[in-house]
């Protein structure tokens, strides 16, 4: 497999795994409950999302860079939501 093949299944993997946060931060937003997301998940989420974002920037790779930086926002503001409506 080529190197253009791999970089376009590391980006849309990467698209997938970011999007694939979205609903449960807008959810926990729009019903401003956060009940049922384990804290546990969360801290485990953002220590996960935190070392690939590392490991990316080490090997000095955008297709896993990108998509952990924008993960890691969103972990960020779920887990900032799920302080504010404990």
């Amino acid at each position: 497999m080529d190197v253009l093949s791999t970089e376009w299944i590391g980006s849309i993997a990467g698209v997938l795994t970011t999007v694939s946060f979205l609903p449960q931060v807008y959810q926990a937003w729009k019903t401003k409950s956060t009940e049922t997301i384990s804290m546990p998940m969360l801290i485990m989420m953002t220590s996960g999302v935190f070392l690939w974002l590392v490991y990316g920037i080490l090997i000095n790779q955008m297709p896993v860079i990108i998509p952990n930086f924008f993960t890691l926002l969103s972990v960020f503001v779920l887990l900032r939501l799920k302080l504010k409506f404990k």
